[in-house]
Order: C-alpha cells, then structure tokens, then sequence
C-alpha cells in the first residue's frame, strides 16, 4: 500500500480489512452485480485507474467462475478530466484509457477502491461521455468513506466506513501493492491541513 498525499505525512489509526475479508467482499460484490443485471453479455466492467483496474479484475474473475461468462473489461484515466489538474503539477502523468469494445448501449460498471468526494467519479462520467452512450452506468467500489462534495452514490459497496475528512483510506491489491488489504491512516500531528 502506497501513500497517495504527497508531502503530508500520515501514520495507522486502524486497519479495516486483510486480504481473506477482501475477497470475501470482492466474492459478495461479483453477486450482487449478477443479481442485479439480467443480461450480463452486455455487461463492461471498466476500472478507474490506479486500484480501481485491479478491482474490476478480481470482479470479473468472480462472475466468470459464478456464471462461466468473462466480461470484457476497460481501463479509464481520468488524469485530463480532473476538476483539480492545476493542482497536480506541470506536468501530469496521462496513461492509456483502453476500452475493448464501443459501450453504446452496454451496461457499463465503473469501479473504484474509494469513494470520497464524488469527484473522481465525476471525472470518468465525463471520460466516458466522450467514448459514446451506455445504456446505463453503474459504480461499484470497495470502500466508500462518506464526505461526498457531489451527489454521487454506489450501486454497489463492499464496506461503507466512517472517517473524518483528514483521514486516508489506503487500499492494496497484491500485484501493485505488498498484500491485498485496507486501512484507515490519520494525519501525523503537527501536518493535519
């Protein structure tokens, strides 16, 4: 798991999940969204980069073994979309946005690690208006943390859990980080913003 706050430091105020509750939770997400849609051909799961690709993986391996079916499966960077790019730096790293298929008329399931603000969310709304119409959008995420700025809601949520807005949530997936798993960091005193 990587600190994503920059110059602010943070320490551990609780852990939230290990690696077995995670897939636990992944396994019951990958069933709700079977539940919840009829016609999973015309399903497309696309992972908001960076834990969100991860996630969609991890939901498509789980829907493939529950119903022997593979969803295509896309990768969205938002980085342009962002409402806060002047605050990123001069020069923002911008990596491929990869959709496998045209997601006019699909039921496309956005996947994210974390949701906050609503923000992030905002910005792949906007990215994928660009790529064409779905039929519907969906969000599916891990952890959503509360203190939304916009009125953004999941469709599906692993875990909802209060935090105070100068806390992180830091998730990890094995591949990208150390160890799946998910804690809650508190700012170190004398740094809180």
């Amino acid at each position: 798991m990587t600190n994503k706050t920059g110059p602010q430091r943070f320490r551990l105020q609780r852990a939230l999940l290990d690696a077995r509750q995670m897939s636990r939770m992944i396994r019951r997400m990958a069933g709700e969204l079977v539940e919840r849609h009829d016609e999973l051909d015309r399903m497309l799961l696309v992972g908001i980069r960076t834990r969100g690709v991860p996630l969609a993986k991890r939901l498509r391996d789980e829907i493939a073994a529950m119903e022997d079916v593979t969803l295509p499966l896309g990768v969205l960077d938002i980085t342009l979309y962002r409402d806060d790019l002047s605050t990123i730096g001069p020069h923002p790293v911008v990596r491929e946005t990869r959709l496998p298929e045209p997601i006019d008329g699909r039921v496309v399931v956005l996947c994210d690690d974390v949701l906050f603000t609503g923000r992030t969310i905002r910005a792949a709304l906007d990215e994928l208006n660009d790529y064409g119409r779905p039929r519907a959008v969906r969000l599916a995420v891990l952890i959503d943390r509360g203190h939304r700025e916009l009125p953004i809601q999941a469709d599906v949520v692993g875990a909802q859990v209060q935090t105070a807005r100068s806390e992180q949530v830091e998730v990890g997936f094995e591949g990208i980080d150390e160890a799946d798993g998910a804690r809650v960091l508190k700012p170190v005193e004398g740094e809180a913003r």
